[in-house]
Order: structure tokens, then C-alpha cells, then sequence
């Protein structure tokens, strides 16, 4: 991990409207009996870009305006932290229910209507397209020489193991991880893996975080194409999954040189692409359950 150094007084203003995670509900189990569980407190928000509505996103509520942000910088929308002066966001103001997150850029999106026009519907969950070409960038991305040994894998999975979270509590979430290392420099959940990653992206603008060769990025989601596009684009070459890959999430990070490793768990993984970006050591894997997960 290394430090941009982007002065302070180009960051945006963002306000601090996070949600209540879970809600308290009634239920009865197998034996009939009553009890009170947790659920994800799922909500609608909808983005307005220079009053200009972009999109609803379904999220949890914990950061919604990194999840804003960071949904700019992955849409391509926004090319860098300077260009958005504000993120407002007010659960109170939307239409129908909705929360509304409103976002003012410095000196508007050129051709914003041409470029949010194109939408390609995609598996994500929380989120359901993507604007214009997925691969028109591709080829502009540059990958660091990373790489991640047996040992320091275990150590990531770990980590998660141990961390607190939502789902542990209430289940029905996603949870993305940035590491440095065996560092988890920051873990986040929400109803679907696309609106995790992007808080992530958006937490790395607003603290001038950017991948280098240690860095490593963890999804309890599928290695889907956007997945991949997304981790590439935030400049991470490793990028570890508890579920598995899709072909087209192959294919892509084939052609990135990305490092994909899926399955996870315990002390079962699958190498599916960059297998030279694993240093095996297979001694370590003695013990260990094959687990294998439904995607």
C-alpha cells in the first residue's frame, strides 16, 4: 500500500448518514418456538449527480457516501477525487421511500447523458448495470508485479475468520477486505458484493490509498467480470474469493494478468488464473478440510 499525495483540499464534503445495519424481527424456528433474529436492514438510495438522477442503489446504509464515490470512480463517471466537491446524503429525502444521496461535481461530467445511457444489465446484486463499455479500458490498466505466498494467504483468510461482522450477527450480506499484507486495512459489508467493493474504492480516494504489490483484495462474492473489472481498475493484481469464478471473470482476468484465487476456506483454495503470482508451499495445506461452497 502506498499514499497518494493528493493535498486535503481537493477531497470532497461528505456528510456522516450512516443507517441502523439490522432490524430486530419475529420468527418461529423447527420446533415452533418464538424468537427475535436479526436481519439486514437493506434500504433504497438513489444518486443524483449535479441534480441529474443516476441511479438507485440498494445498500445497507453503513457508508453511503463512499459507497457513492467509489460507485463514480468504478462507473468510470468520475476520474479522480478532485472533481466531486460534495456528497450529500439524507434518508428522508427520497421519492417512494427512497434515501437520496446528492452529489456535486466541480465542473460537471462531460457528456454525462451520452455516458450513462448505454447500461449493461449484470449479475450484481445490490446494484444492476453498468454504463457503457465494461472492456473499454482494458487495455489502459497496468497491473503491479504482486505477489502472495501460501502462508500469507492463510494468514488473510484468518483474519476474516476472526473479524466481526453483520454476517455473523444477521447474516444475508456480503463482506469485502483490503489488505496490505496480512494487514486488513478495511472490511466492509452490504447487501450485494458490488456495492462493498465500491465503498472500498471510495474509502481509498477519500484516504489517498493506492494499490501496490502488497495489496490484496477479499470477496465473500463470486469472481464475476465486474468483480475483476473493478478490483483491476483500483489497481489490485491478487484478489481472493470465498465462492468461485464465472468464465467471463476468467476470461477477463486471463487477459488482465490478474491473480484469482477462489474457494477459500480454511485451508482449501483454487488457483484459477496467474498461477506464477502463488508461491505454493504445499506443506502447509496438511489438515486441511476440503470445502467446497455453492456459488
Amino acid at each position: 500500500m502506498s499514499i497518494a499525495s493528493s493535498t486535503s483540499n481537493a477531497l470532497p464534503y461528505l456528510t456522516q448518514a450512516q443507517a441502523e445495519l439490522t432490524r430486530h424481527i419475529d420468527v418461529v424456528n423447527e420446533h415452533g418456538v418464538h424468537e427475535q433474529v436479526s436481519i439486514p436492514a437493506e434500504r433504497a438510495l438513489t444518486v443524483y449527480v449535479d441534480k441529474r438522477e443516476i441511479v438507485t442503489l440498494m445498500t445497507l446504509g453503513a457508508h453511503p457516501e463512499l459507497l457513492v464515490l467509489g460507485y463514480l470512480r468504478n462507473q468510470r463517471l468520475v476520474g479522480d477525487v478532485s472533481e466531486v466537491e460534495s456528497i450529500t446524503v439524507d434518508w428522508e429525502a427520497g421519492e417512494d421511500g427512497a434515501g437520496a444521496a446528492a452529489v456535486k461535481t466541480r465542473h460537471g461530467i462531460t457528456d454525462i447523458a451520452a455516458r450513462t445511457e448505454k447500461r449493461v444489465v449484470t449479475t450484481g446484486c445490490g446494484q444492476g448495470s453498468v454504463f457503457g463499455d465494461l472492456m473499454g479500458e482494458i487495455d489502459t490498466l497496468v497491473l503491479p508485479e504482486a505477489r502472495i505466498s501460501q502462508a500469507r494467504l492463510y494468514g488473510l483468510l484468518n483474519a476474516i475468520r476472526l473479524q466481526e461482522s453483520t454476517y455473523k450477527s444477521a447474516g444475508s450480506v456480503h463482506g469485502c477486505g483490503l489488505f496490505s499484507g496480512e494487514h486488513m486495512q478495511i472490511f466492509v459489508e452490504d447487501v450485494g458484493r458490488h456495492n462493498a467493493i465500491d465503498t472500498i474504492a471510495g474509502w481509498m480516494w477519500m484516504n489517498g490509498v493506492v494499490a501496490d504489490a502488497d495489496s490484496i483484495f477479499y470477496t465473500t462474492g463470486r469472481l464475476t467480470s465486474e468483480m475483476v473489472m473493478k478490483s483491476a481498475q483500483m489497481g489490485v493484481a491478487v484478489v481472493v474469493s470465498r465462492s468461485g469464478i464465472t468464465q467471463m471473470g476468467y476470461d477477463l482476468a486471463t487477459r488482465l494478468q490478474l491473480c484469482t484465487i477462489g474457494r477459500a476456506t480454511n485451508k482449501h483454495f483454487l488457483c484459477y488464473t496467474e498461477r506464477e503470482r502463488l508461491q505454493m508451499d504445499s506443506s502447509l495445506a496438511v489438515g486441511g478440510v476440503r470445502k467446497v461452497e455453492q456459488a
